[in-house]
């Protein structure tokens, strides 16, 4: 099997090792990975920061067709890659083509901000001293960028980390999880494609175990982080003076209410509670239905569950496949077990074979339970009734994460409540918390980490303001 190169400083390169690459559904390797030295490391982070000045400086037009590039030539291959992805993620293709159709947008969103992307002007002579004098604002990049992507989309959140920092003009290091590195060093043959300057980007598929020393090093003044909540505090922790941008994940959170469409709100809670095996940030795990619909509710949740597609990824009409491994499936089943044990009821799955879990209902779990406080990230909910809004919100409230919450209403003082009180970074009224328009500003509060991502947030987040004082104009 032919060795993918990993890029730096915007060529194509290999190393003294590789990284093997294996299918969870079946266990068989679907590619090798190049893995850079230390010195090559050092070659990349070195050709970022002497590039900084003149990635700063590139005309917006130069950013911007690089990153309509990159979205064109995503979308000429789009079959291909979202077939890589299952290959390497073990995600069922459907959900793979929706990944690949939103890294398409992700670029080509970047690319529209980078022309929209200008300084603004503020005029002084607000008082005689300042008379002739405006203000010209600009945005500036902060520095190089050092970008950690996940495994569990690993196309369209490593563009998260790459599209903005393109748009600013910041060079950007890349380290993808080392379980999906293939994705992100294609993202890096079709930047390779473009005029961007050498340095300008590098993609280092690196163990985990390296990743501390691209954190610490001086040169990568910015660090935009998505993975576990201990890892992400603590590379905060670990650089106190770096500006760390931390999306760290939920135990997101459906309120169902008696005027909602209770079909509706079963069938989207059923299948995005369980879409990407539930390996997602904003995956459904907390269900609070008021009590008066919840013995109608339960039914439908349980039916809409129970006849979800699982299995071969490979199937077109596969909705729920394999986790990334058997020893993530592991550990969910030894969550939904402890829950069991203490009092918890399976209303619909609870079995795990090989990498798959069976998509799960709980109903009675107890409070302390892992699957209720814990991030689950796998495909596991817990629903449980409750006594109006107040006790909804509070219980959405009570958790360590703050990411998205969905509230099933059509009363607009409940939604505009529910926005005001929860204590989470965006909530989604009439569906569930697992909408995310990549456009949009996207990130959490508490335990789900801080700074926000979506194409112009990033922009901001990569960046500061800078001034220059003009004297003496005719104004």
């Amino acid at each position: 099997m032919d060795v993918t190169p990993f890029w730096l400083a915007g060529r194509p390169a290999t190393g003294d090792e590789e990284l093997t690459v294996t299918h969870p559904y079946d266990g068989r390797v679907v590619g090798t990975a190049a893995v850079p030295t230390p010195d090559q490391v050092e070659q990349a982070v070195a050709a970022a920061d002497a590039i900084r000045r003149e990635a700063a400086a590139l005309p917006l037009h130069v950013r911007a067709e690089a990153l309509a590039h990159v979205s064109a030539r995503l979308k000429e291959r789009s079959e291909e890659i979202a077939r890589l992805i299952t290959s390497e993620n073990g995600k069922p293709l459907l959900w793979a083509r929706g990944e690949v159709t939103r890294a398409i947008a992700t670029f080509r969103f970047a690319a529209e901000e980078t022309r929209r992307w200008s300084g603004t002007t503020q005029r002084l002579d607000t008082d005689p001293a300042a008379g002739g004098r405006m203000a010209y604002v600009a945005r500036v990049p902060k520095g190089s960028v050092l970008g950690i992507s996940p495994f569990n989309f690993p196309l369209n959140l490593t563009a998260h980390k790459i599209a903005p920092a393109i748009a600013v003009g910041a060079p950007i290091v890349v380290k993808p999880a080392p379980a999906t590195p293939l994705s992100a060093l294609l993202l890096g043959e079709l930047l390779a494609e473009t005029d961007l300057p050498e340095g300008m980007f590098s993609v280092l598929p690196v163990p985990n175990d390296r990743a501390p020393g691209l954190v610490q090093d001086p040169r990568l003044p910015i660090v935009s982080f998505t993975g576990s909540v201990p890892v992400g505090w603590s590379i905060r922790d670990s650089v106190p003076r770096k500006h760390v941008t931390l999306e760290l994940g939920g135990n997101g959170a459906a309120v169902v209410l008696p005027d909602s469409d209770l079909d509706w709100a079963a069938s989207r809670i059923g299948l995005f509670s369980n879409y990407q095996a539930g390996q997602s940030c904003i995956a459904v795990q907390r269900v609070y239905v008021d009590r008066s619909v919840y013995d109608d509710f339960v039914p439908k949740l349980v039916e809409s569950v129970n006849a979800l597609v699982t299995g071969d990824p490979w199937d077109d009409k596969t909705q729920v496949g394999p986790l990334v491994s058997q020893d993530a499936a592991e550990r969910v089943e030894s969550w939904v077990d402890e829950a069991v044990a203490a009092g918890a009821e399976v209303l619909a799955g609870g079995t795990r074979e090989g990498a798959a879990y069976a998509p799960t209902v709980l109903a009675g779990v107890p409070a302390d339970a892992k699957v209720q406080r814990e991030e689950v990230f796998g495909p596991v909910m817990l629903v449980q009734p409750v006594d109006g809004v107040d006790e909804a919100f509070d219980l959405v409230n009570a958790s360590t994460f703050g990411l998205q919450a969905g509230v099933f209403t059509r009363n607009l003082d409940i939604a505009f409540r529910a926005h005001r009180e929860l204590d989470v970074g965006g909530v989604v009224i009439g569906d569930v918390p697992s909408y995310r328009a990549d456009q949009m500003p996207y990130g959490g509060v508490k335990d789900s980490g801080v700074g926000r991502e979506g194409l112009r947030s990033a922009m901001l987040d990569y960046t500061e303001e800078k001034v220059m004082v003009l004297t003496g104009l005719p104004l």
